[in-house]
Parts: structure tokens; C-alpha cells; sequence
């Protein structure tokens, strides 16, 4: 049985993302154990890390933070110990550099680039919020078998500017072409919400349950 650890720091659908990566795992017919949590002890027996996020990058790095050892925790675990990760909305942000939603705050700095505000042409509405399509940038295995199913739901107002296309995953396209997932070597995000996603989001969970790195 695999144990994923799923970061609850006091921001993101913590339950909803349980039980859709509960079932995720069924669908990919994986022995799994969903741990909430924001020990940092936990993150080392945990075989996979979700970092979900709701809310502003300020107030979501400031949570992070404000959990004694957890990012030197997640460093230690993701990026000295390649455990795969999935970062979700705010949690995908996180990964970057630098955040601009209320002023300027540093990220965790996995992925270059900025968090910087989407500014759509023809008058359409911010935040992004509802059902869009994504289009895989470049095969990944945690997008494989989508398929048709390739609508998901946003809410954001804010965007990974990734400082390389070699990072960019998938797109999507809201009066301008926006990052909807981003992957780098054992890190993978998506800007929208798969536990809100229905099939496709539940298909891209199992994909990463069952990813090797």
C-alpha cells in the first residue's frame, strides 16, 4: 500500500481533493492511503505529495510557512528525494519563483517563473472561473488518456508565466493562452481543479497515483 501525504496547511478543498484522490485510486485500482496532514515527520513516510491551494500566493506561501519545518520538509522529500508531487491551483503557483498577487512574495522556487495576473482580451471576465478546454503542450504521463475528456474547471485570477516552454504541460485559452498545467522531472500542477473536474480530473489523478518517476 502507498501513502500520500495531502498538505493541509489552512488552504485548499483539503476533503474534496481526499475524496476524489480516494477515488482516484480506485480507478487505477491502487492500494492507497490519503494522509492529511502538515507534519513534516509524515511527508517522510508518505510515497506521493499533494499541495492543493485556494486563496491568494501570498496568504497560501504565509500558511506554508507558518507550519514549523514543512517547506524545509517538502525541499528535503520532493526535491532532494524526487517523491512525485502535484501541486493544485495555488499549489501549482507555489512552485514558482515569485508571486505578484499582493505585492511581491517568494515561492518555493521549483519552477522558474512568476505567478503574474491574466489579462484577457475581448472583455472577458476575471477571475477564469468554469469549465475550459486544455490541450497537452507536450506528452506527459500524468495527462495520458484524456482523451475527450478535455474540459476542466478553473477559478483564478492569477497565472504561471513559466520562464521556459520546457515546463508548460498543457494550455488553455481564455482571451489569452494560459498555463493549465505545468511539469518538471517529479513535479507536476495544474492551474485548474481536478477534484472539481468530474472524468477528466479523476483520470488525471489516477494517472499520477499510478506515475514512476
Amino acid at each position: 500500500m502507498q501513502t500520500i501525504a495531502l498538505i493541509d496547511y489552512g488552504s485548499g478543498n483539503i476533503h474534496s481533493a481526499a475524496r476524489a484522490l480516494r477515488a482516484a485510486a480506485d480507478l487505477a485500482e491502487v492500494s492507497c492511503e490519503i494522509e492529511l496532514t502538515d507534519q513534516p515527520e509524515r511527508l517522510a513516510r508518505a510515497d506521493r505529495i499533494v499541495l492543493p491551494g485556494v486563496g491568494h500566493f501570498a496568504d497560501c506561501m504565509a500558511g506554508l510557512k507558518a507550519r514549523d519545518g514543512l517547506v524545509e520538509a517538502l525541499e528535503n522529500e520532493v526535491i532532494r528525494g524526487g517523491k512525485p508531487f502535484l501541486g493544485i491551483c495555488v499549489g501549482m503557483q507555489l512552485m514558482a519563483d515569485i508571486g505578484l498577487e499582493d505585492g511581491e512574495t517568494a515561492g518555493l522556487g521549483w519552477i522558474s517563473g512568476r505567478v503574474a495576473p491574466i489579462r484577457p482580451e475581448g472583455g472577458l471576465a476575471v477571475p477564469h472561473m468554469g469549465w475550459n478546454e486544455i490541450r497537452a503542450y507536450k506528452p506527459h504521463p500524468v495527462l495520458q488518456g484524456l482523451g475527450d475528456l478535455s474540459h476542466v474547471y478553473f477559478v483564478h485570477s492569477y497565472a504561471f508565466d513559466s520562464a521556459s516552454d520546457s515546463t508548460i504541460a498543457a494550455t488553455t485559452e481564455y482571451g489569452q493562452t494560459i498555463a493549465a498545467a505545468v511539469a518538471k522531472d517529479n513535479l507536476f500542477g495544474t492551474q485548474f481543479h481536478p477534484e472539481k473536474s468530474q472524468k477528466a480530473g479523476l483520470q488525471l489523478l489516477a494517472n499520477f497515483v499510478k506515475w514512476t518517476i
